[in-house]
């Protein structure tokens, strides 16, 4: 185990990590409402907590993380009518598009995900147990959770029951309290509903959340993830029906992550204020408010451009409590840095043979541990994987991560230079390779180089391997008369096209980006 420490929404500090069962941990995160296309701030929560596990898992811990579905909404239910389909149908259309971009990005972690649709039992039981303990009350066919009742309600965003609105739709006239909140909801003609102790109907969004994280892992879990934009109504609703049904606490960490907006100024990715701007204006306005093709949905398009571990990568650069602000260059950007590493594992596969992607990378910390001895490199290595660690310890600092990742490179191929590594044959190479299987561990940690980037095989990649050659020729001639405007003027023109030189004294190699 570590010395790892949380950050608490609801406390407003740092925690040391404590689990509700010895060595095991329970993590329900919020997934989507299935109504669209999955836009990138749909990622960000997937990407964050699915890292958040693998670090666990390397520190020791058995984890289970849930990330639901909703697949009932009145922004389904809207969107099914719009299109003339059924909901079921709207719901398997974007849950699909859904996964698919998960594994895009390397979120192979998630062990549950329950539907809303699938878990009606536990729900109405939750709502009937609610309302048997005085805390919700039936008002023809729809249920209201009592806000009053709870001493506590407003304790993890810090707000008044008076400064809070309740949702209710046209059945808000009926709550007892404008703060109340709709556990169940009464059927309109033609949308779909279940039976219920109360006729006809179907969940309110809160009541879902907390049905399924109990259902899955208990009265009281260890970690509840989310966007912060989720901390009200919805955590804080979610708060009150369990720990009021259950009369423990739900949960022991809430973390929140920062927002993707595409600018300082702009609201969240797929937020209201998007939404608005995209159907009141006309053109694009010039703070950079993004339409779904160019980030806020389209999300499948923006992976076959830029490359899903490009995605991820870009997501762990920083802290997951901070804002990340999404552009498509700030992305390319990131894979720049991926290129870091790349060219590294080409170096290592030239010296030795080996593919730095079948090094199979330790699970856990003690099996990552090394002696270093008087070894100079190692001994660099052992410093900067011990700041990982820590850094991970810290919160879960990826970014800090990340900075350490990239030092680990830097000392790597210094080490490589002084010892002439690519120009002795059979040279030892024992400090190398585990140098390399350290970063293999510490990069698994963050999901980062998974597998092997395929190599283009068509017909038009092969033609420009062969210009490409042709290209590199001529300016190796140039360069042999003195001719270095023209040299010059081809690597300019290269690197203008994305494609980067790499002289080497074995010749020039090229690669994009």
């Amino acid at each position: 185990m570590s010395n790892l420490r949380v950050y608490n929404t609801l406390s407003r500090s740092k925690e040391a990590f404590k689990t509700v069962e010895p060595g095991k941990v329970g993590i329900y995160l919020c997934g989507p409402t299935v109504y669209a296309e999955a836009h990138i701030g749909h990622m960000v929560g997937p990407v964050i907590f699915d890292t958040v596990k693998r670090y666990l898992e390397h520190s020791g811990y058995d984890v289970r993380l849930v990330v639901n579905i909703t697949d009932v909404d009145d922004k389904l239910i809207h969107k099914a009518n719009e299109r003339k389909m059924s909901m079921l149908e709207v719901a398997e259309e974007n849950i699909a598009d859904y996964l698919g971009n998960l594994a895009a990005l390397g979120v192979t972690t998630i062990d549950d995900m329950p539907r809303a649709t699938a878990c009606m039992d536990d729900i109405i039981q939750f709502v009937k147990d609610l309302i048997d303990k005085g805390f919700a009350y039936d008002v023809d066919g729809d249920v209201f959770f009592e806000v009053s009742k709870d001493p506590q309600y407003g304790k993890l965003t810090n707000r008044s029951v008076e400064a809070m609105q309740g949702e209710g739709g046209g059945a808000a006239a009926s709550k007892r309290s404008p703060g109340d909140f709709a556990l169940w909801k009464k059927a309109k003609p033609g949308e779909p509903s279940w039976d219920s102790p109360w006729g006809k109907g179907r969940p309110g969004w809160h009541i879902e959340c907390s049905a399924m994280s109990k259902g899955i892992l208990g009265e009281t879990f260890d970690i509840h993830g989310g966007g912060l934009d989720l901390t009200f109504p919805h955590h804080e609703n979610e708060i009150a029906q369990s720990e009021c049904c259950h009369g423990k606490p739900m949960v022991n960490y809430w973390m929140h992550n920062g927002l993707l907006r595409s600018d300082p100024s702009a609201g969240k990715i797929g937020g209201k204020a998007e939404r608005e701007k995209k159907e009141g204006a006309e053109e694009p306005s010039a703070g950079g408010k993004m339409s779904r093709s160019a980030g806020a949905g389209g999300l499948a398009d923006l992976i076959k451009r830029q490359g899903g571990e490009r995605i991820r990568f870009f997501l762990l650069r920083t802290h997951y409590r901070s804002t990340i602000l999404f552009s498509e260059p700030a992305i390319e950007e990131a894979g720049t840095g991926l290129d870091t590493f790349h060219r590294l594992f080409e170096r290592y596969e030239r010296i030795t043979g080996k593919s730095f992607y079948d090094i199979v990378p330790a699970k856990t910390r003690q099996e990552g541990k090394f002696e270093a001895g008087d070894d100079a490199l190692l001994t660099l290595i052992k410093k900067h994987r011990d700041a990982y660690l820590e850094k991970m310890d810290d919160d879960f600092n990826t970014g800090g991560g990340v900075s350490e990742l990239f030092e680990i490179v830097r000392a790597i191929n210094k080490s490589i230079d002084q010892e002439k590594l690519e120009e002795t044959k059979g040279a030892d190479t024992s400090s190398l390779d585990q140098a390399m299987a350290t970063l293999r561990e510490l990069a698994a940690i963050l999901g980062l180089f998974a597998t092997k980037p395929e190599a283009d095989s068509s017909e038009d990649a092969g033609l420009v391997d062969q210009l490409m050659s042709l290209v590199i020729e001529i300016r190796a001639n140039s360069r042999k008369k003195k001719d270095f405007e023209t040299s010059d003027l081809i690597r300019d023109r290269l690197t203008e096209c994305g494609i980067t030189l790499e002289d080497r004294k074995d010749g020039t190699l090229w690669r994009k980006g």
